[in-house]
């Protein structure tokens, strides 16, 4: 691969594998971006393909979600009671005056009069020295003006008129059809639509339709809701209720489940026998990923299935029953891998699916004093999948031995009593621990040829001139190095082993995530030494299995467990 070279500094040095085997170019004047290693080995920026924000839910669970939403209609949270509260009062500017509302009217100047009016049958109020003015059918902003022309055509000079509505005719909605409540409900002339359903209780889910709602008033059509446009596009008919009037919620209409990636999975009514995937589209908002949609259904009595692309289903008549499931199907051509501990630069890189480790290590720029290029490891999620199903399995051994075993005499079965609180304890502990899935690479001549995974996490540790000591020490602790130290020197620096401590059983992990033996290892700087505990269980077998866990645990996650 032909990279660009740049003039290595006194501190900043490229990142080296181990004893050369990979020669590293110089350290690159990269940017805070994410930085990808292109198919021709030359970079770009790539920030767009930094990985999404990590409490974001996985995508078994976003369409486990998707999938409990698909068995509701879209719009079932519409109603639940966010509108039975609006009680208006009728005072909005396009209200229109109407039989019963009561006015109030205040005159001042050559003649002062203050008088509450009620508007009559005949659609007036009475205004003593004035006479009756015609008010019903006006709108509330022109009130005022309507009253106040009045009221010039007697007093002509010095007269000054000020109108408000005081209060307006309480009507009775009746609500009916398929709403969860039928019944009539009381409000006022300018309350909405949706407030007198929600009196309702809202519309029934499983046999209402969101689409066909009728307003009647003396067995006439008032007005027609689809209440679509209104969670869409925010379109919704604003009659003026008179007493008497009905809202009727028509049956459900012919509808398609939406599952997989979506924003809005839920079951949709088509409006008609024409209703096209583009249609659905525009309700069901795919995430930008979606390439494949599935299509079962029924087509002439027969079972339906296709697998089309997102262009093809936008020409697709759909049909009722239709199950929609939109896919991301198109194979990645990168991955993202991370990069921490000591080192310069970006922490993320988007590279092609086959770059290798050595490539990626290639750009990476660390500082030489600080960074310990000799201990480089690799966290996979891959291995510790695997780590964590050879614990499960271990504990799975463990407790089958252990239920199988028997007791010979009393004094055996009392201890064995006693070890079952143990070891049910220790099993659940064990459960709860998360294998690292560390990667050993430093340590292998051809590492910088691995092939890389997405989400792999390359550890650059920090150099240390120190020891930790964990386990079953007395006070597990950090010291400081000193060549030509053995374990037990470090161990006694931290008080000793502790009374659960097993002297034959200590391991050594170092800064790359090797696990060895401590018989006649050289400790070296930033090594752990990690004491493991003894097992006091009588039976021989389930010690057995017992140990296999304490170190299955040990070297896939660097802690100890103990009984």
């Amino acid at each position: 691969m032909n990279y660009m070279h740049s003039k290595i500094t006194s501190k900043q040095t490229p990142l080296l594998l181990l004893t050369g085997m990979l020669c590293l170019a110089t350290i690159l004047p990269l940017s805070a971006q994410a930085v990808a290693i292109s198919q021709r080995g030359g970079l770009e920026n790539k920030a767009e393909e930094l990985p999404l924000n990590p409490e974001k839910p996985t995508a078994t669970q976003q369409k486990a979600q998707a999938a409990t939403a698909a068995d509701r209609p879209f719009g079932y949270n519409l109603f639940t009671g966010g509108f039975s509260g609006d009680r208006e009062i009728g005072l909005n500017p396009d209200y229109k005056i109407t039989e019963g509302d009561q006015i109030t009217v205040r005159i001042w100047g050559a003649t002062e009069i203050t008088e509450i009016s009620k508007v009559d049958a005949q659609g007036n109020i009475f205004i003593p020295k004035v006479g009756p003015i015609p008010v019903a059918g006006v709108r509330n902003s022109q009130l005022n003006t309507r009253v106040k022309k009045a009221v010039h055509s007697v007093f002509t000079k010095n007269v000054q008129v000020y109108t408000t509505l005081h209060g307006t005719q309480p009507v009775a909605v009746f609500v009916t059809g398929y709403v969860k409540n039928p019944g009539r409900y009381a409000g006022v002339a300018s309350n909405s639509l949706l407030y007198y359903i929600d009196r309702a209780a809202g519309i029934d889910a499983e046999a209402g339709s969101y689409r066909d709602i009728r307003i009647m008033r003396d067995g006439k059509l008032l007005a027609q809701a689809d209440l679509y446009e209104f969670m869409i596009d925010g379109i919704l008919p604003a009659p003026q209720f008179k007493d008497g009037d009905t809202i009727v919620v028509g049956p459900k209409g012919q509808t398609i489940a939406v599952t997989g990636d979506v924003r809005n999975a839920y079951k949709f009514e088509i409006s008609n026998q024409h209703f096209t995937g583009k249609s659905m589209v525009k309700y069901v908002h795919p995430l930008p990923e979606v390439s494949h949609v599935r299509v079962t259904g029924i087509r002439n009595k027969d079972p339906f299935a296709v697998y089309v692309s997102i262009e093809e289903f936008n020409k697709m008549k759909l049909a009722d029953g239709d199950q929609l499931s939109f896919e991301a199907d198109i194979r990645k051509d990168t991955i993202v891998v991370e990069v921490e501990g000591s080192f310069l630069g970006p922490s993320q890189f988007a590279v092609p699916l086959d770059a290798t480790l050595g490539e990626v290590l290639h750009h990476i720029p660390v500082d030489s004093k600080l960074a310990d290029i000799n201990s480089i490891s690799l966290r996979r999620k891959s291995v510790a999948n695997r780590q964590k199903q050879t614990l499960e399995d271990s504990l799975r051994r463990l407790e089958s031995v252990y239920l199988t075993a028997s007791s010979a005499t009393d004094e055996e079965a009392r201890i064995r009593t006693q070890e079952a609180s143990l070891i049910t304890d220790f099993v659940k502990r064990a459960r709860q621990i998360e294998p690292n899935g560390r990667l050993v690479v430093a340590a292998n001549k051809d590492s910088n040829k691995l092939t890389l995974e997405e989400g792999d996490i390359i550890t650059i540790p920090q150099k240390s001139n120190t020891v930790l000591v964990s386990g079953e020490v007395l006070v597990p602790q950090a010291v400081i190095f000193e060549s030509g130290k053995t374990v037990e020197d470090f161990i006694k620096q931290t008080g000793g082993l502790s009374d659960h401590a097993d002297p034959d059983r200590i391991l050594i992990v170092r800064l790359n995530g090797e696990v060895l033996a401590a018989d006649d290892v050289e400790i070296l700087a930033g090594d752990e030494i990690l004491v493991l505990p003894e097992v006091p269980v009588k039976n021989l077998q389930v010690a057995k299995e017992i140990i296999d866990v304490i170190y299955k645990i040990a070297i896939s996650a660097a802690v100890t467990v103990g009984l």
